[in-house]
């Protein structure tokens, strides 16, 4: 049974908690999405036990600082790994054709050549296409464009060992042009950037967001099984999970999901 490892829950403007990225394990390994926007993400994985070692497969989603930058130290403290001979295998990092010279750009400018030239030879750039799969852990993951209003942005869809979808549709609203990767989905994985009841406050639709009331009646109509909100603002943190619950519940009639960073939450049909 695999489980999902919730590494961080905000959005890019969060001081309270990490920016979103997250991992599903199945059996010792991570398949890992984003790494948010800096060395947090090291600190995080020690916490939750996860070793650099068991990391062989990351997804980077888009270019934005809240979700890329953290990819460096990933590829800085596993090339020192593999430098020492603490890692077998390489490191497949997976992104959209466009993100390929980003990532590298951004490990010629900021990493010692020792770990810089593991690219291209043990740490690897694989451009994927709009509707491509790859095996990644043993289940087939097929990777989808977004349709961002913003920076090109991928998301990815996966069955489970139990037979059960898992969609990540990013940090944007859901679009109907990604219905054949949401249809028939289990688990959704959407963004919520405040309450709707805070969206003066927030403004999440000048930023191209949805709130917690959105997205829940998004994920009803959908009818998906069960829901995991995160990308939110971190302003009354302690109260997050309780309020989101508050306002989501009543619009959605499957389980809602609230993580805090470094839940664990096993995905069980």
């Amino acid at each position: 049974m695999e489980q999902l490892y919730i590494f961080g829950t905000g959005n890019a403007a969060v001081t309270n908690c990490y920016n979103t990225c997250f991992a599903i394990k199945k059996g010792d390994e991570y398949f890992m999405t984003d790494a948010g926007g800096g060395n947090g993400i090291l600190g995080i994985l020690n916490d939750m036990n996860v070793d650099l070692s068991r990391i062989h497969h990351i997804f980077v989603s888009h270019e934005h600082t809240d979700h890329i930058l953290g990819v460096v130290w990933m590829v800085r403290f596993i090339g020192a790994r593999m430098k020492s001979d603490q890692y077998e295998g390489d490191l497949q990092i997976y992104c959209h054709e466009r993100l390929v010279p980003v990532i590298d750009t951004l490990c010629r400018l900021t990493l010692q050549g020792k770990f810089y030239e593991l690219i291209g030879k043990r740490i690897r750039l694989q451009a994927v296409a709009d509707g491509e799969t790859r095996n990644i852990l043993g289940n087939e993951v097929t990777f989808f464009d977004i349709h961002s209003t913003k920076a090109e942005q991928y998301g990815f869809t996966t069955e489970l060992e139990n037979g059960k979808r898992l969609t990540f549709c990013g940090d944007e609203p859901y679009r109907e042009a990604c219905s054949a990767y949401v249809k028939d989905c289990s688990w959704l994985l959407h963004e919520a950037f405040c309450l709707y009841e805070d969206r003066e406050r927030f403004k999440p639709y000048e930023k191209h967001h949805s709130t917690v009331k959105d997205a829940c009646q998004l994920a009803e109509e959908l009818k998906a099984e069960h829901l995991i909100l995160w990308h939110t603002e971190d302003s009354d943190l302690a109260h997050r999970k309780e309020r989101y619950l508050k306002e989501g519940t009543p619009f959605f009639n499957g389980t809602l999901f609230v993580p805090d960073d470094g839940e664990i939450i096993p995905l069980t049909p």
